[in-house]
C-alpha cells in the first residue's frame, strides 16, 4: 500500500515506523530534512511517477510504502460512533481523524463494499492506523447486537434534541448528506439528537456536523 502527503508520511514514521518499507521522494530535500528518513529506505522517484502515484493529487512530494493489515476489532467500547453509507473516503477520513482526537472507543462503517484504507489513512492523516475500526454490511444487524450489548442508540436528524440522556455506553449513528438515516434505522432508535441552527441553512457536512455530535457525547455525558 502506498500513502503519500507530507504530515500523513510524518505519522506514519513517527508512530509506526515498523510498518514502513521505503520512503520515495519527489522533491529535493536539505541534508537535515534527509535526516528525519535516516532509519529508512529512501528512493528519490521522478515528477511524472508522483503524478501517477497519487493520481494527480497533492502528493506535496513524500510518499510511503506501507505494510498494513488492517486489524479485526471486537464490537465493545463505552462510545461508538457508527456511519451508515457515508461513502466519500475523504468524509470518512476526516470523521476518522476526529473520532480518534476527541476520544470515540470504536468506529464502524455500514454500507459500503470496500473501505479504501489508503484514502483514509491519508484524508486522517494516519490516524486511521490508531482508530479502532470495523467494517459491517448490515447497519439492521449491527443495531440488534448493540440492543444486546445494552447501549443508548442514538441517530443524528431533524427534530430531535440538544441534549441526550446519560448513560454508560452510547452509540451515536451518523447518515449521509443526501438520504440521513432510513426509516428503518430511526425506528430502532433510543433517541434522536439535532444540531440547531442559528441561521437558516439546511444542512452541515457530515464530518463536521459528527464532530460536534461527537463532542456532546463525549464530554456531556
Amino acid at each position: 500500500m502506498i500513502v503519500y502527503g507530507k504530515r500523513v508520511v510524518e505519522y506514519i514514521i513517527q508512530k509506526h515506523p515498523n510498518i514502513v518499507k521505503e520512503i520515495l521522494i519527489a522533491k529535493k530535500l536539505s541534508k537535515n530534512e534527509l535526516k528525519k528518513f535516516r532509519n529508512f529506505k529512501i528512493k528519490f522517484i521522478e515528477n511524472r511517477l508522483a503524478q501517477k502515484l497519487s493520481k494527480n493529487q497533492n502528493h506535496q512530494g513524500f510518499f510511503a510504502k506501507i505494510d498494513f493489515i488492517p486489524p479485526k476489532w471486537d464490537i465493545e467500547g463505552r462510545r461508538i460512533l457508527i456511519l451508515d453509507n457515508v461513502t466519500d473516503m475523504g468524509n470518512i477520513g476526516a470523521i476518522v481523524r476526529t473520532s480518534y482526537a476527541l476520544g470515540i472507543d470504536l468506529l464502524i462503517i455500514t454500507g459500503i463494499k470496500e473501505l479504501k484504507w489508503d484514502r483514509v489513512i491519508r484524508t486522517s492523516a494516519g490516524a486511521a492506523l490508531d482508530m479502532k475500526i470495523v467494517v459491517f454490511h448490515n447497519i439492521l444487524e449491527l443495531i440488534n447486537i448493540l440492543k444486546t450489548k445494552n447501549y443508548l442508540l442514538i441517530g443524528a436528524d431533524l427534530g430531535g434534541k440538544c441534549k441526550i440522556t446519560k448513560k454508560e455506553k452510547i452509540a451515536l449513528i451518523m447518515g449521509n448528506e443526501g438520504e440521513g438515516l432510513s426509516k428503518k434505522v430511526k425506528a430502532k432508535l433510543d433517541e434522536i439528537l439535532t444540531i440547531e441552527m442559528k441561521k437558516e441553512f439546511d444542512s452541515l457536512n457530515v464530518s463536521v456536523a459528527t464532530g460536534i455530535l461527537i463532542d456532546r457525547i463525549t464530554n456531556e455525558c
